[in-house]
């Protein structure tokens, strides 16, 4: 509207504008009330001609004042609409298509970007213009304009996927879609981060507007805020690299390293230097803790690329080496060990024996240590005893690496992975050469698949294997002339690998080389890898592995989605839409896909190719209602309009004669000016409810309930706590003190084991602080029963009621754990009453709690039944509060829908048990609460 981001959401109400002079001339010929004059019997001549006159027609100046009251109530019913964007106004009905950047990195402010996406959509509805929506990270699919509604549930539907998004891969479908609507108002909501591949995006999408004749909008944060993580490193120390696309104001934070359960081990906080985008955290902990680690993570930071997962291959292995030479060989530059020391040292945790004497004491020693990987440099026949516990190692999983040399060759040892040649040429089955040998290029079934051998790599001499049928499957690398030089056999669970050329330079170069290092790092990473067929060459080349665990785009773990599909054993490149972010694979053996490979960096998108498109800030993007500013603005005006009438005809004359006119304005206009300065809340903010000290609270077990601000759910709950705490009382060996009201967003939580949360359609949703606060309590054992009281007005396989609607969307950011409605043999049926359902103020409702793990098979039956913990949510529709609300006598406050007259005993009952059950966890599903149980329940 004159070229301002102004819509109306009624335009047919300023028509009433118009009528405005009417009005004006209506006022100016109709004077105020004549002044009233008392007839006093003894000033009746003083007073028969006034000191002032009363004027004969309106004021100008209250003339004015009421036109302006008139328009801000016009404009008021209008639905005046501030919108920043522009996307909302437009002339005509061209289609409007959103495009929402929804790759990890868009996360962190992922309410902002639906909030704006959703006003948008709005303003498409007031204006009658159909809208199309794609997000940037899904697949790439055909596009079509919809009704504002049907684009806005397809909105709500979207959520942050746990990888980039690749934009040009939706070039075709949105060129499809422009061209068969040409002059369509386009909203691009960007991360202002750059994906994998698009140098030549801006310039494509710039080419397409302007063909088509598109009108392009791009919303984006002044600076992508969004903090990432590169995958671990795996030196000396542990270390990630934390990573930005631009200077965003976050300078620091903190890294934290997470076990499997969850818990912190270490964390590390980090700071980036001016204008830097990538910065160094290093983790310095023992190896029994580091190889602990399963997750590394940026505190705060909620987003899949924040996260970094440690697998197998990221653990510090514990290796220990042995050297059957002589102690004059044993010095720095002479020994094997020194050249195999070095190499390994920066990703494994090298150790060698101390003070022990001969190969044997060595060797114990090392396996006395837990060793993960045993290398064996030039060890001849080992003793029996010593032989036994190595054979033994290797069968339990642990890896035998073994290097040539002269008292290999000339020893008869059968912990090789090949038959070696005995006998022969030199040194008793080696083989000499007169022109050094290179290495073949790798296999690719080979472990050391992706390695370049260099050129100048040299073989002088080599222990030869024997020729037999298993040993094209036993190589893992070989000489140009096909013979072996590495071999391996899977023996048990672990695995039996030779070099064989010596560990130093006398019989090849290869110790020089850093290719020595990468072969070696290859080999140590898989010790502990039981599930991989690592002997079997053939088989190795074909694994692939299932998603177990994968992430989100929040980072949060959980089942993987149904496109995820099986990687390959040896993938290590960043998550995609087909391989999310996550673990594959076995437990003990498998692989971690992150969203970043550890050589990707964050870099800011180039919008310098859009040069025709219009570039806002998605700060200053918000849609502003002006409705209650006009309404409020106007009632100011009438206000003071009363007040001047009443000055006018004398009135606040008599009741302060004292104060003079001026002063009377004056204070007038200051009452109102601190009216309207005054901040207004969206909605009447109910009296804080009375809480308890954290002292008193934590002196008491107390249950509590979330004051929602609406009246009548508020006193319900109330009541209904204050009945069930005096039915515990009087009924078990609990004393709990009285229920309080909480706010989620500023109370201390953990004072109290159960939470009741009765849901009310009509309220705001919580702040982001108050889901976050409830999340932390349900992790750390706390419990919620969140009551929709809708079981009359749903149906089943109909849509959801305002009250389920409002749960969902309040539930969307919390990790909810799998829900099942409760199990016969659940142990909350059993926790104290034997119960069946958990009725309330309705009996036809369901009650959910987190789904518990299935029976093992062979496992013998128990009556109750429980998971490792207690259910962190319970969801129902039952109204358990008005059933259990009581009045200060002691009788019901409200009356039970349903025939069962029992039903109100049965919802205490019920709540008995949810109150037990948090309080003393899975206690009643051990083996000792079994011979009870079966006898009350007749069995």
């Amino acid at each position: 509207m004159l070229g301002l981001p102004l819509t109306f959401a009624a335009p047919l109400a300023l028509a009433a504008l118009v009528a405005l002079p009417a009005l004006w001339f209506l006022l100016r010929v109709t004077p105020p009330r004549p002044r009233r004059i008392d007839f006093p019997p003894l000033r009746i001549m003083a007073d028969l001609l006034g000191k002032r006159e009363t004027p004969a027609r309106t004021p100008p100046w209250l003339l004015i004042l009421r036109i302006l009251a008139a328009a801000c109530l016009i404009l008021a019913v209008s639905g005046p609409v501030w919108n920043p964007s522009g996307t909302g106004a437009a002339a005509g009905r061209t289609p409007l298509l959103v495009v929402l950047d929804n790759g990890f990195t868009a996360a962190h402010d992922w309410r902002d970007r639906l909030r704006v996406a959703t006003d948008a959509i709005e303003g498409a509805a007031r204006d009658g213009r159909p809208v199309a929506v794609t997000a940037l990270a899904e697949p790439a699919a055909a596009l079509e304009a919809r009704v504002p509604a049907a684009a806005l549930e397809r909105l709500r539907a979207i959520a942050p996927r746990p990888h980039l998004a690749d934009r040009a891969a939706h070039l075709p479908s949105l060129a499809a879609f422009l061209e068969r609507s040409p002059s369509t108002a386009i909203l691009w909501i960007s991360d202002g981060v750059a994906g994998p591949g698009e140098e030549t995006f801006g310039k494509s999408l710039s080419d397409l507007v302007g063909r088509t004749g598109a009108a392009l909008t791009i919303l984006k944060a002044d600076r992508p805020p969004a903090l990432a993580l590169s995958a671990a490193e795996a030196g000396g120390r542990l270390t990630a690299h934390v990573l930005r696309a631009a200077a965003n104001g976050r300078d620091t934070g903190l890294v934290r390293a997470l076990d499997q359960k969850g818990l912190p081990l270490a964390e590390h906080g980090f700071t980036f230097a001016p204008d830097a985008t990538e910065t160094e955290v290093g983790f310095d902990l023992p190896v029994e803790l580091r190889n602990s680690i399963s997750r590394i993570e940026v505190a705060a930071e909620r987003s899949a690329g924040a996260v970094t997962l440690v697998d197998e291959r990221g653990k510090r292995r514990r290796v220990g080496l042995v050297f059957g030479g002589t102690s004059d060989q044993a010095q720095p530059l002479l020994a094997p060990t020194y050249y195999l020391s070095r190499a390994l040292g920066p990703y494994a945790d090298v150790q060698e024996p101390r003070g022990a004497k001969g190969i044997a004491e060595s060797v114990g020693q090392l396996l006395d240590n837990q060793v993960s990987v045993l290398v064996l440099a030039d060890v001849g026949a080992l003793d029996g005893p010593t032989l036994a516990r190595v054979e033994q190692f290797v069968d339990d999983g642990g890896l035998l690496l073994r290097f040539a040399g002269p008292r290999l060759a000339a020893g008869n040892d059968p912990l090789v992975p090949v038959r070696l040649r005995r006998g022969g040429r030199t040194l008793g089955g080696t083989l000499s050469w007169d022109s050094p040998k290179t290495l073949a290029p790798f296999a690719p079934e080979s472990p050391f698949a992706g390695l370049t051998p260099p050129a100048d790599i040299g073989v002088r001499r080599q222990i030869l294997a024997e020729p037999d049928g298993d040993l094209p499957g036993r190589t893992w690398a070989s000489l140009q002339d096909g013979t072996p030089i590495v071999t391996a056999q899977k023996r048990g669970q672990g695995l039996v690998v030779l070099f064989h050329v010596t560990a130093d330079t006398t019989w090849s170069n290869l110790p020089l080389s850093g290719l020595f290092i990468d072969m070696l790092r290859r080999v140590v990473n898989l010790a502990g890898a039981k599930a991989l067929p690592v002997g079997d060459a053939g088989a190795r080349a074909t694994a692939v592995l299932a998603p177990r665990l994968t992430l989100d785009g929040f980072g949060a773990l959980g089942a993987p989605p149904a496109g995820a599909t099986a990687v390959s054993a040896d993938y290590g490149d960043r998550a995609t839409l087909e391989h999310p972010p996550g673990f594959y694979g076995p437990a003990d053996s498998g692989i971690a896909v992150n969203a970043l490979a550890m050589a990707d960096r964050l870099k800011p998108l180039d919008f310098a190719a859009l040069s025709g498109a219009r570039l806002g800030s998605l700060a200053g993007a918000e849609t502003l209602d002006l409705r209650a500013t006009l309404f409020t603005l106007a009632l100011m005006l009438l206000i003071l309009d009363t007040l001047a009438g009443l000055w006018l005809g004398g009135f606040l004359r008599r009741a302060s004669g004292l104060v003079s006119r001026p002063a009377a304005i004056l204070l007038a206009g200051l009452a109102l000016g601190a009216v309207a300065g005054a901040p207004q809340p969206v909605q009447a903010q109910p009296a804080a409810p009375a809480r308890a000290g954290a002292f008193e609270s934590a002196q008491a077990t107390r249950l509590a309930y979330v004051v929602t601000g609406d009246e009548a759910a508020d006193t319900a709950s109330r009541a209904g706590l204050s009945g069930l705490t005096q039915m515990l009382a009087s009924r078990t060996a609990l004393e709990p003190g009285d229920p309080i009201g909480i706010d989620p967003a500023k109370d201390e939580l953990a004072f109290y084991p159960l939470i009741y949360w009765p849901i009310v359609a009509g309220r705001p949703q919580p702040s982001e602080s108050a889901i976050r606060r409830i999340d932390a309590f349900m992790r750390n054992g706390g419990t919620v029963i969140f009551d929709t009281r809708d079981a009359l007005t749903a149906r089943p396989g109909g849509p959801p009621t305002p009250e389920g609607a409002y749960l969902r969307k309040m539930l969307a950011t919390l990790e909810v754990p799998e829900l099942e409605p409760v199990p016969p043999d659940h142990v909350l049926t059993k926790a104290f009453y034997l119960v069946d359902n958990f009725p309330g103020r309705y009996a036809t409702g369901q009650t959910w709690v987190e789904t518990l793990p299935p029976a093992g098979e062979g496992t013998e039956r128990r009556p109750a039944r429980a998971g490792d913990g207690v259910s962190p949510i319970v969801i129902t529709s039952n109204d358990l509060a008005a059933a259990w609300a009581v009045g200060k006598r002691g009788e019901p406050l409200y009356p039970i829908v349903g025939g069962d007259q029992r039903q109100r005993e049965m919802a205490f009952r019920g709540g008995i048990n949810v109150v037990i059950y948090t309080l003393t966890g899975n206690y009643k599903a051990d083996q000792v609460h079994v011979p009870a149980l079966l006898e009350r329940l007749g069995q």
